[in-house]
């Protein structure tokens, strides 16, 4: 019993910069004195004295803050720091030199008697405002960030983050057991991803749209040099001929036809005269052979 006692202690050095002394570490530690209550109410729990050990955890939930069911089983070297608002059900299992920060709660999701709360492997770190609720497992090693919510299995040497929990790795290393600051987002690191992605396509768009823009220029430019002038009036002058040559205008139009009329009965008549005037001659020629 002494042994653990001091090895409750030493995990207080071990975990946390501020402690100093042995004395101000036995006296003035929550976490520390949540523990020792627990293992005495735990006690007369496996010696089946329920009240007497529900009584014990009552007591020191009103000193400490902090409220472990006397029936919990906890390993060695176990550090709650801070610790008010932690919560530990009745059938969780916590394994050794685990790591637990304020707000945490080891809680089941139902109803139902029998094995209803998470079990903790060893070296795990739990940090504040995590909630780890169900029936399962967290590996050894693994890390679950602050107010994650983790309902299923977590396999060992990961990390979990967010709600509802994710696994996530750093580079594919396990960091330092108090590091538990320094995790990736998935979210975050997908949402960047995807901004990537859309930025990508925006630039493929203003690349085709200055192409086409290109290729209806150039093809309007070939257009202007063949005709003469630009498309626009090219298809102005086709629409007027087409207008012109659909039929004659009232009053100018109609009279140009009557003078184009009088034109040509003009120039039969002069080519008749030609022709009387051609006969006469060759008669008058005829006339001076023979005499």
């Amino acid at each position: 019993m002494f042994r653990t006692l001091r090895e409750d202690i030493q995990a207080v050095f071990d975990n946390d910069p501020a402690a100093r002394n042995w004395f101000e570490v036995v006296f003035t530690y929550s976490g520390l004195h949540a523990i020792w209550a627990h293992r005495i109410a735990h006690w007369f729990y496996k010696h089946r004295m329920f009240t007497i050990a529900r009584i014990i955890s009552q007591a020191s939930r009103f000193f400490t803050g902090i409220e472990i069911h006397p029936g919990a089983k906890l390993g060695r070297r176990l550090f709650i720091d801070h610790g008010m608002g932690v919560v530990i059900g009745e059938t969780c299992e916590i394994g050794d030199d685990v790591i637990i920060f304020q707000g945490v709660t080891l809680g089941g999701t139902g109803k139902e008697k029998g094995k209803r709360h998470p079990t903790i492997g060893n070296h795990v770190v739990i940090s504040s405002g995590a909630k780890v609720l169900g029936s399962f497992t967290v590996g050894d090693y693994s890390r679950i960030g602050a107010n994650a919510v983790v309902l299923k299995e977590v396999p060992p040497n990961s990390t979990v983050v967010g709600i509802p929990g994710r696994i996530v790795r750093l580079n594919g290393e396990r960091v330092g057991p108090l590091d538990h600051g320094n995790v990736k987002d998935p979210v975050y690191e997908m949402i960047k991803e995807l901004q990537g992605k859309i930025e990508e396509l925006q630039q493929e768009i203003a690349e085709l749209r200055s192409r086409n823009d290109g290729g209806h220029a150039g093809r309007s430019d070939a257009g202007a040099s063949q005709d003469g002038g630009s498309p626009v009036e090219a298809g102005h002058a086709g629409k007027g001929e087409a207008t012109d040559s659909d039929g004659p205008k009232p009053g100018s139009d109609h009279g140009e036809a009557h003078g184009d009329k009088g034109n040509s009965g003009a120039m039969r008549e002069t080519a008749s005269d030609g022709g009387v005037g051609h006969d006469k001659g060759g008669d008058d020629r005829h006339d001076g052979n023979g005499s």
